[in-house]
């Protein structure tokens, strides 16, 4: 069994798309909405796979302690525009790129950030 995909909640799906945009357009996504009021993003051609949307139970969303969504990246330098984008569009920096642990010179080589909303994100590759 695999993830078929992942939805993240927002106050206002159309206001969350110009960071999601700039975010996975890094990661070489495109975004598709297949019905009112969400957006999908995947890899160009490929089956999308993180979704955006209002929660469904009308509450406000709110990041989970603990969640976090972690975005397979090419090499080194698209994990670094991955976390530039999201801090350039209105993200939050949680660890910048680098290897882990920080000692590390090679193996897991990652950056953090959160979207508006304040959900966790990581741009990575294993080396």
């Amino acid at each position: 069994m695999t993830i078929g995909y992942v939805t993240i909640g927002a106050h206002d799906v159309d206001a969350a798309l110009p960071f999601f945009d700039a975010v996975l357009g890094a990661l070489d996504w495109e975004r598709s909405q297949p019905f009112p009021g969400w957006a999908f993003y995947g890899p160009k051609g490929g089956e999308p796979c993180l979704g955006i949307c209002k929660p469904y139970d009308g509450e406000a969303p709110r990041a989970g302690n603990g969640i976090m969504v972690a975005l397979k990246a090419r090499d080194q330098a698209q994990v670094k525009a991955v976390h530039a984008a999201a801090i350039d569009a209105g993200g939050s920096d949680e660890g910048g790129p680098g290897y882990r642990p920080a000692e590390a010179t090679s193996g897991f080589y990652a950056a953090y950030f959160r979207d508006p909303v304040g959900n966790k994100f990581c741009a990575f590759i294993a080396e």
